[in-house]
């Protein structure tokens, strides 16, 4: 068990010690399966997959969860290197050390090991496990149902040796689905809401005072850090950014327009989020994006072309700061974030249809520099995309229908 030692972020922070359970997987939530007919237009390299498949790639892997069950691909053959049982619906969250998953399960983050692979018996406990942020050095975790926070340093559990390091945690004020993140000079940001709904953020110096606060931004959810350690949140209504230790509100032109997930990147100030107009709309399939520039503070929402519809796993960052948006159509669509204008777009997948719940699996798209991965569960499989190209250029079978995706990069 870890001994305690102090950090950063002040009088906000009590110290913790990393529980480390030998746990058996427990039963999970449900999770919804998409039985969509679908075939792969796109020219592929097929790879015949194997659980017991030994060789592979050091360098990269993906892993893939799917009803009770993860699986560990090579992260160029895509062929499968091992397999393990969890829950029914789990979610992958890359610890950013290139080599560590945490995976969401009943009693906390487990982590699995890419590298041997191995899904340990080290457990960060959680009432609730919730979102993971990778910044500035950091990884932190947030449990919902107490709304504390746990502030780890990303190498430190590559270099614990077999072992869960020691860190923070920061106590919540209420639980709630929130989110917290550490910026550079030690400021913590962390979300404000309780029972009743989420209504903010609030943002606490490396010294623990609080010095800044906003409760204008109704079911807060969905972080990203822009160019210039500008952060951003999602609201119902617009976004809340946060820069020079100030909160400022970005108004959606539509009374109700909520974006639920920003797709940002460290070198730019532009932000692609998810927009949704209709808060009694069925199913999870959206047809408008959100384009917002942190540093001239503008928001605008552009409709995409008909017949183009995508969902939150939808959307990534990549080559060329350039957003990347898997289409129901099954192509991947290359969005410039400033405009909103599709230059081009690469036909990946067969068509699919929209899943009833967002926790349902259907098709969705992670990336790893240039490489894009992108899940068809109607037929078990993921492709790996080289953006640069437009290509295809592998295809592996898993041993169910894929969910949720997480890179490890070595």
């Amino acid at each position: 068990m870890s001994t305690p030692r102090t950090r950063g972020i002040g009088a906000v922070a009590t110290l913790a010690t990393a529980a480390l359970l030998a746990t058996a997987c427990g039963n999970g939530g449900d999770a919804g399966v998409d039985d969509a007919e679908a075939q792969n237009t796109a020219a592929a390299t097929t790879t015949t997959t194997s659980a017991t498949a030994a060789g592979g790639s050091a360098e990269s892997r993906l892993v893939v969860s799917y009803e009770n069950g993860i699986a560990v691909l090579d992260g160029e053959t895509l062929e499968v290197i091992d397999e393990f049982e969890s829950e029914e619906f789990t979610r992958l969250n890359a610890f950013g050390d290139g080599q560590t998953v945490l995976v969401t399960m009943s009693e906390g983050f487990q982590v699995l090991d890419t590298s041997e692979p191995a899904l340990t018996d080290l457990v960060i406990e959680a009432e609730t496990p919730a979102h993971v942020v990778r910044h500035a050095g950091k990884t932190v975790l947030y449990d919902d149902g107490t709304s504390d926070t746990f502030v780890i340093d990303t190498e430190a559990l590559r270099e614990a040796g077999g072992e869960l390091p020691e860190f923070e945690t920061v106590p919540g004020e209420e639980a709630h689905h929130g989110v917290s993140i550490v910026l550079t000079d030690g400021t913590f940001l962390t979300t404000i809401g309780n029972d009743d709904g989420r209504t903010g953020a609030r943002a606490i110096n490396a010294d623990g005072e609080e010095i800044a606060r906003n409760e204008d931004c109704p079911a807060i959810h969905g972080e990203g850090t822009a160019a210039d350690e500008t952060v951003i949140f999602g609201c119902e209504d617009g976004a809340l950014i946060f820069h020079g230790g100030e909160f400022e509100k970005l108004d959606a032109a539509d009374e109700y327009g909520r974006m639920g997930n920003a797709y940002v990147t460290e070198d730019s100030p532009l932000v692609v989020g998810d927009y949704k107009t209709d808060p009694d709309a069925e199913g999870v399939l959206l047809s408008m994006v959100a384009l917002i520039d942190t540093e001239a503070r503008t928001h605008e929402v552009v409709e995409l072309p008909d017949g183009i519809e995508y969902t939150w796993r939808g959307v990534v960052r990549g080559p060329n700061d350039m957003a990347y948006l898997l289409g129901t159509d099954g192509a991947i669509h290359v969005m410039d974030p400033a405009t909103g204008a599709i230059s081009e777009s690469y036909d990946v997948i067969d068509p699919w249809e929209g899943p009833a719940e967002w926790q349902n699996a259907h098709p969705s798209i992670v990336l790893s520099g240039d490489i894009a991965y992108v899940s068809e569960p109607a037929k078990n499989t993921v492709s790996a995309v080289d953006l640069t190209a437009g290509e295809v250029i592998a295809t592996g079978e898993i041993p169910g229908e894929p969910n949720e995706m997480s890179v490890a990069l070595g």
